[in-house]
């Protein structure tokens, strides 16, 4: 997130590794499934459950809601993970990221709505209170020296007005591995 280390009044926000080197090869290019209404309703869901329940639901909640078979219910997340609209994990079973929000721990602590969240990284923590409607406080830490963080958001802005964001992989690649990004 932000990088107090980076000289004299200067801050910069990294993605969520840090400065480490890129070791996996890049592909380029974006997706070409359309999401049809029946998967846009199950995203819908899948998003309302994920902030009723401030956790990431799982495939036998939604399907209990939905009247659906599990299968029905992964199978409908693996086709809006391949459309960029969820993230599942590496079985492609469960939920990793509904972005903003961050199925599993992380170093991206966002205090919203009343409660905790974690966020996928720094861009995205700004994002849960700007989901959320809300004013919010982000809790991370520097990925260089580990120097604690805290950045509120009042009215959608910063307490810290020099920010600046940077990823380390440029933002058509970020797909090829999102968990990474």
């Amino acid at each position: 997130m932000a990088q107090r280390c980076a000289g004299p009044g200067r801050t910069v926000l990294l993605g969520a590794e840090g400065a480490r080197q890129r070791v996996t090869g890049l592909r380029s290019g974006g997706y070409d499934r359309a999401v049809d209404q029946p998967d846009l309703d199950l995203r819908n869901l899948t998003y309302r459950r994920f902030i009723d329940l401030g956790r990431a639901p799982t495939a036998t909640e939604i399907a209990t809601e939905r009247q659906q078979s599990v299968d029905a219910v992964r199978a409908g997340w693996r086709r809006l993970h391949e459309a960029h609209a969820v993230v599942l994990d590496r079985d492609m079973v469960e939920l990793r990221m509904v972005n903003p929000f961050a199925a599993r721990p992380t170093a991206h602590r966002v205090e919203a709505a009343g409660r905790s969240w974690f966020a996928n990284c720094a861009w995205d923590a700004f994002g849960v209170g700007a989901a959320l409607h809300v004013d919010s406080v982000i809790d991370t830490t520097c990925p260089d020296c580990a120097d604690p963080i805290r950045v509120t958001v009042t009215d959608s802005r910063p307490d810290d007005t020099d920010l600046v964001f940077h990823v380390l992989v440029p933002a058509a690649e970020w797909w090829a591995d999102i968990g990474y990004t």
